[in-house]
């Protein structure tokens, strides 16, 4: 043997030595680990495919995480601009502003002398938890867009009563 290779011999033990003491505390980690690499038992090849599959599906429940957030921020938007344009119809035109919250209040009041409390909180918790499979499903579009259409038939009819 040369000198070169017992530096060499040397060199490869002093750096397993450090770093055996580098992890010292992660052994029994490392040691499972191989075992389980190596297929040690008859299960493990199963425990490996399910952790890698679990890592890959974790991605997706991320992916869908960011979209629900994304869908939380829409909805925020949507509620700010709703109530935004609340105020410029006061500043703008406080009748229409009047006359639309006295309404709305009105029919507010009127369910709720009609409804038992009770049974209308059920109601409001009901619908607000189906909200967003509806919402998923278009249903809520559905249904906006037939009260839309029936306001515009009934405002066509109105005009030409007034011509």
């Amino acid at each position: 043997m040369a000198e070169g290779d017992n530096n060499s011999v040397y060199q490869l033990a002093a750096e397993t030595s450090s770093l055996e003491e580098q992890l010292q505390g992660w052994g029994e980690v490392i040691l499972m680990t191989d075992k389980v690499l190596r297929w040690e038992r008859a299960w493990f090849p199963l425990a490996l495919m399910s952790v890698v599959s679990f890592s890959f599906l974790t991605t997706e429940q991320q992916q869908r995480f960011h979209e629900i957030c994304r869908n939380l921020v829409k909805s925020r938007r949507r509620v700010v601009g709703w109530w935004k344009r609340l105020f410029t119809l006061k500043e703008e035109k406080p009748k229409m502003y009047f006359m639309t919250m006295l309404f709305t209040l009105a029919v507010v009041a009127w369910i709720g002398q009609q409804v038992h409390n009770l049974f209308l909180t059920y109601l409001i918790v009901s619908f607000l938890l189906l909200f967003p499979g509806l919402n998923q499903h278009g249903i809520i579009t559905k249904y906006i867009g037939m009260a839309k259409r029936e306001i515009n038939k009934l405002l066509k009819h109105k005009e030409k009563k007034n011509e």
